[in-house]
């Protein structure tokens, strides 16, 4: 690739050009930033994507809406079922269908378990860029907790491909439930502690405070959401702003920061964890008061029905077969649903002619788009902060290429 600043031979030049990635353990994903550097100082960059780019939303106009869903898992792979259920809900946005508030609530649980997991992964790996490791390691035996959760639900672990449109394949068993509770007893003294090693540690302070600050009107501009978003202070969460899955129903506080900088990054994604097991436990005491074994609205048109069923029965074996091969007709409109993902608003825009594929599906990811604000705010950094900001953006290489 001819880059300006990998062909600048100039013999009077007093800078170095740094590449850092797309293979450098440091930039947390395969992407690249070609560096100019005076010293250790950054004195400009320029970002370069698309290394593991998968053309999702092209391979998307020639697949079936429920075949879509593990395409989905492999954007985000830090926090799948946010993927996986901010797709079903925006086919279901199509089709007009309304799912079972106890559909609502499982959704919840599994959607905040994987936002848990996703801060878990962030906040860690930003410990080990401080120099610490141990933080990290002690928060990966809770991941595989929810890991644990995740494969009693559906049966996989980092690519879920959990749910279907309408609710999900199967209604969670008891000993997902019993892992949960656990979960929910387990994690918060663990969670404490990893708090205690960090928040009010003075190297920690020192190396993230006052680093890659950002004000509200520059995140804005540059189109930000989610952690990054609120740590510069703005309030705003796709659950409360535009609530989807009965996110209404619960009560939950916004975490915001002040300066928007690496520090205020930190501590909002662990004050979202909070929040986050404060929203499953209200989910596991509004499940008690709903009717048990509904795990999916009542739309055969669009819901493959068991196995066992259309091994067994005409009419499931003929409904299986009309959803498979897309005889089913379905509205000719353009929908958009977004859902808060773990790095911010993650939208589906989808336009629809009628067909069993989508005729454009267009993935907001928050990832690509906050990513994009990288190199022009690492100019004047030196190049360890520069580290430090970039897993502060937690931008995932899955969900920046798609």
């Amino acid at each position: 690739m001819n880059h300006p600043l990998l062909t600048d031979n100039d013999p009077q030049k007093e800078t170095t050009t740094l590449n850092l990635g797309p293979t450098h353990p440091a930039t947390h994903g395969v992407f690249q930033n070609v560096l100019e550097m005076d010293g250790e100082r950054i004195v400009s960059g320029v970002s370069t994507i698309g290394y593991i780019h998968r053309a999702f939303e092209k391979i998307a106009e020639h697949r079936p809406f429920y075949q879509i869903t593990p395409l989905t898992d492999r954007m985000n792979y830090c926090s799948s079922p946010i993927n996986n259920m901010g797709w079903h809900m925006t086919v279901e946005k199509l089709l007009n269908i309304q799912v079972p508030k106890r559909v609502d609530y499982l959704r919840v649980i599994v959607m905040e378990l994987a936002r848990i997991s996703d801060h878990l992964v962030c906040n860690g790996i930003l410990g080990v860029d401080t120099g610490a490791f141990s933080g990290f390691l002690y928060l990966m035996e809770e991941r595989e907790h929810i890991y644990e959760i995740y494969e009693e639900i559906c049966g996989a672990r980092l690519t879920t491909n959990v749910g279907r449109i309408g609710g999900f394949e199967r209604d969670f068993n008891d000993i997902a439930f019993a892992k949960i509770k656990k979960f929910l007893l387990k994690f918060p003294p663990i969670l404490k502690e990893f708090e205690t090693l960090f928040n009010r540690n003075r190297i920690f302070i020192e190396r993230t405070a006052g680093v890659a600050a950002v004000d509200p009107e520059t995140a804005l501009n540059f189109s930000w959401s989610g952690p990054i978003l609120r740590a510069t202070g703005v309030d705003y969460d796709v659950r409360v702003n535009e609530p989807y899955s009965s996110y209404e129903d619960f009560d939950f506080e916004i975490p915001v920061g002040t300066n928007g900088d690496v520090y205020d990054r930190y501590i909002v994604r662990n004050e979202e964890m909070w929040q986050s097991l404060r929203i499953i436990e209200q989910a596991m005491q509004k499940l008690e008061k709903e009717q048990k074994g509904i795990f999916h609205a009542d739309v055969p048109e669009f819901y493959l029905p068991p196995k066992e069923q259309v091994y067994n029965n005409m009419e499931a074996l003929i409904y299986h077969f009309k959803i498979v091969m897309g005889e089913i007709d379905t509205p000719k409109t353009e929908v958009y649903h977004c859902v808060e993902g773990g790095n911010g608003e993650l939208g589906f825009y989808l336009v629809n002619d009628g067909g069993r594929s989508p005729y454009r599906l267009h993935f907001r990811r928050p990832s690509f788009i906050n990513y994009q604000m990288y190199a022009s705010m690492s100019a004047g950094m030196l190049l360890s902060d520069a580290i430090l900001n970039m897993s502060s953006l937690n931008v995932i290489a899955g969900e920046l290429d798609a």
